[in-house]
């Protein structure tokens, strides 16, 4: 029995980043005036969720979403904490991962086995979490921010 070789369902992938750019855009508003976003998932000794520009230029923004558990410094993930570094393309409204857990230049398709060991739609499963991990954090997604009360 022959294996059927992977091949990549654009439309799906494309539809995937085009929702991360707005799931992006729900939990960082203020990104073109900020350079980070805080917050916390849950209850109040829940995970912090950081989102930080590391880039910008007219078109694009970068930007690495991580967590810290409190078991490391702020900023600086433990090993099973999640970094993500995100390239927002605003033209086309449209977010994809670049990297993840410091790994680097993910390949639409991979012959498999490799020497890597990468699952042959490993790009396509790194941007299917990044949606499930930015839709549980608008979910349960808690501000840092100092609150703001209207005047009476």
């Amino acid at each position: 029995m022959r294996n059927k070789r992977y091949t990549v369902d654009l439309p799906r992938h494309m539809a995937e980043c085009d929702a991360n750019y707005l799931r992006v855009g729900k939990l960082f508003p203020r990104m073109a005036e900020h350079d980070r976003v805080v917050f916390r998932l849950g209850s109040e000794d829940g995970p912090l969720v950081r989102i930080d520009v590391v880039e910008r230029s007219p078109y694009t923004t970068l930007v690495r979403v991580s967590q810290s558990t409190g078991e490391s410094p702020p900023g600086e993930p433990s090993i099973g904490d999640p970094s993500i570094k995100v390239r927002l393309y605003h033209d086309a409204r449209s977010a994809e991962v670049v990297e993840f857990q410091n790994e680097r230049r993910f390949a639409a398709v991979y012959e498999y086995p490799n020497r890597r060991m990468r699952h042959k739609d490993e790009k396509a499963q790194i941007n299917r979490f990044l949606g499930e991990y930015l839709a549980h954090c608008l979910k349960h997604g808690v501000s840092q921010a100092e609150p703001v009360f209207a005047k009476t």
